[in-house]
């Protein structure tokens, strides 16, 4: 265990999380079924009805705050369900610590302890960061110093009292563990209790199959599926990257485990509840259908989402996720998934995505069981919704790019002040993207970076003459985002 490693968990035993550095890195290494019981409190008071789990027993505890059961011989931690109401337990880097490792022993004790919020949580926000994917130093100087403080600036805008957590998505780093330590720094800066995804890119390779290729993840951040509470929200994480124990194969799989473990999480959360899943790899994606193809491939969906569907429909759910370092919003099966663009832009080369959007991380807040969204590209304001250019080859032509869109916007061009009505949606390429990097020579970082096609993408014809466009898109809140454009000279054609 390298010094950092210690130092992290060091800290969770100060803040009475855990008890013990070694058993932490062991009980990641492998165990034995263990009879485990406990108690959660507050304040000194028993917590009833708190759900605590290992990954495959979900138990709820009685009127004296007691819990028990016999944990699993694969598990390595028991985790509290941390419930509405209580702050959530962090280490002193701000990442939420909401887990205790198992030892490999008959019997042992493990207790929680919470801390109430001095406010009702019901309303409350979070931030989404999808694939920081550091895999240099210089990447990292980015995330610690522009993405994080953009983070914290967006985060302190809305006031000292405002509730925030975060979820990094996945692909935290590049296949470059020392760099989850930069990692970390960066969460830290943001201000806010951190939760962790795993990700393609997190994971060790070639040291067995998917039972061995998150032992660096679990070390550093705990469990890799679990779950917690704020407000009227219960929020979910799944690990559904299945590595195929061969150089980097893997495909979009949530295991059975975590299948039979998540059916009877939901169990405990009433039917209709507002439900927040994040994930890695997207349950479902139309990118496949953008580039010509007949079926989506192995690892850019989940193959077994229809199972996770089947336990979603009776909750208002939401699916966080990542990977494809686009955005998209899909409705599918009656699951609203919500896929981020990224923090680290197309791999930290330039400003914005293979489909344009801005590097940057999803921003939701959360009222009751109702809520609502918007995307922020970092170094831009929140307000910043849409892109606007006039197409070079036919001047007559303007294009927006909303990439936050889903069917519930409305896209509308003016010109010169004259309304023009609704723009119409096409499948394309983002004209900056294009030009940042298309050509074999580009970009000079990552020459492997290429535009991708998107459907978020409107056009309009303007008339002859035309001085200034401007383009008013309007998302499912009623929030109006407009940008306009000079034409500089650029004529329409006749």
């Amino acid at each position: 265990m390298d010094r950092r490693n210690f130092l992290y968990l060091t800290s969770l035993i100060g803040a009475g999380i855990l008890s013990g550095a070694d058993r932490a890195y062991s009980a990641i290494v492998g165990g034995k079924a263990t009879r485990v019981s406990g108690k959660v409190t507050a304040n000194g008071k028993a917590l009833k009805g708190v759900v605590v789990s290992d990954g495959f027993s979900v138990v709820t505890t009685d009127s004296k705050g007691r819990f028990g059961f016999t944990a699993n011989e694969k598990a390595g931690f028991v985790f509290v369900s941390v419930p509405a109401g209580h702050e959530i337990p962090v280490s002193k880097e701000g990442l939420a610590a909401y887990f205790q490792p198992l030892e490999a022993k008959d019997a042992q004790t493990i207790n929680f302890t919470l801390t109430p919020l001095a406010k009702n949580d019901d309303e409350h926000n979070f931030i989404i960061w999808a694939d920081p994917q550091i895999r240099s130093k210089d990447d990292a100087e980015e995330l610690i110093t522009k993405s994080a403080p953009d983070t914290k600036a967006l985060i302190d805008s809305y006031g000292k009292d405002a509730l925030w957590h975060g979820i990094g998505c996945g692909d935290l780093v590049w296949d470059k563990h020392d760099l989850f330590d930069d990692y970390i720094q960066a969460a830290t800066v943001t201000g806010i209790p951190f939760f962790q995804v795993i990700g393609n890119h997190d994971l060790d390779y070639r040291q067995g199959g998917d039972e061995t290729s998150d032992r660096t993840f679990k070390k550093l951040f705990g469990p890799t599926y679990y779950s917690f509470n704020r407000g009227k929200a219960h929020y979910v994480v799944l690990d559904n990257v299945y590595y195929l124990g061969k150089e980097r194969e893997y495909k979009g799989m949530i295991t059975d485990e975590q299948i039979a473990w998540l059916k009877k999480d939901l169990a405990t959360v009433k039917p209709g509840s507002l439900v927040i899943l994040s994930m890695h790899i997207p349950a479902y994606t139309e990118a496949f259908k953008r580039a010509g193809a007949d079926l989506p491939s192995p690892g850019g969906v989940t193959e077994n989402r229809a199972e996770l569907y089947a336990l979603l429909k009776n909750y208002k759910s939401h699916i966080m996720s990542g990977h494809t370092h686009f955005n998209e919003n899909v409705l599918h099966e009656g699951v609203f998934e919500h896929i981020h663009g990224t923090v680290c832009g197309a791999w930290w080369t330039g400003a914005v995505c293979g489909d344009g959007t801005p590097g940057g991380y999803g921003v939701y807040e959360v009222k009751g069981d109702d809520m609502k969204w918007y995307y922020k590209g970092v170094g831009q304001s929140k307000d910043y919704q849409v892109s606007v250019f006039q197409d070079e080859i036919d001047p007559s032509n303007i294009i927006a790019n909303v990439w936050n869109y889903d069917p519930a916007w409305k896209v509308e061009l003016t010109a010169d002040g004259n309304k023009l009505g609704d723009m119409k949606r096409f499948n394309g390429f983002d004209p900056l993207a294009v030009k940042l990097y298309k050509g074999a020579e580009l970009p000079v970082k990552h020459k492997f970076v290429e535009p991708s096609a998107t459907d978020h993408l409107f056009k309009g014809v303007i008339p002859l003459g035309t001085r200034s466009v401007t383009v008013t898109a309007t998302d499912r809140f009623g929030a109006v985002y407009t940008q306009t454009l000079a034409l500089q000279g650029k004529q329409p054609k006749k």
